[in-house]
């Protein structure tokens, strides 16, 4: 089963992206809502676009890859569920990211928040679920690890 939940991750995101690409050009916004903007971004270095001209997509790519695989073994080890949802989610996002990059040498961002002038960078949703992941780990160490004492 959460082979199948992993491959319908990666395949919306990877539509997502598609559908962005094909009808956006680069760096072109449109309005959702106040706060919300489609935007076709390339995001040449990790997270944010830390890194961007300091390393090559090929050792991105490395990088991205052995953090993946240490996430999985942590999720092998992992006791709780909730811990086990986080790492895989974060599994999810980091593939459909990595795989992103294989592709393209880049990561296609493509979701713009902001409030006034507070910019939050472009993201896609290979984001969201590394996010998530991320969320429910902190939440099983503050909250789960409480209810467990």
């Amino acid at each position: 089963m959460k082979s199948l939940i992993l491959f319908f991750l990666i395949l919306f995101d990877y539509i997502s992206k598609s559908l962005i690409t094909s009808n956006l050009e680069e760096n072109t916004f449109i309005t959702i809502l106040p706060f919300l903007k489609i935007v076709n971004v390339h995001n040449y270095g990790i997270s944010f676009g830390l890194f961007d001209n300091y390393l090559s997509y090929e050792i991105i790519l490395i990088i991205g890859g052995i953090v993946t695989l240490f996430v999985l073994y942590l999720l092998i080890n992992s006791s709780s569920r909730i811990e086990k949802n986080g790492f895989f989610l974060i599994i999810c996002g980091a593939i459909s990211n990595l795989l992103d990059r294989l592709m393209n040498e880049y990561v296609i961002d493509f979701i713009y928040m902001h409030y006034n002038n507070y910019y939050w960078p472009a993201f896609n949703f290979a984001d969201i679920y590394i996010s998530v992941g991320v969320m429910l780990l902190i939440y099983e160490y503050f909250i789960g690890a409480k209810k467990r004492n």
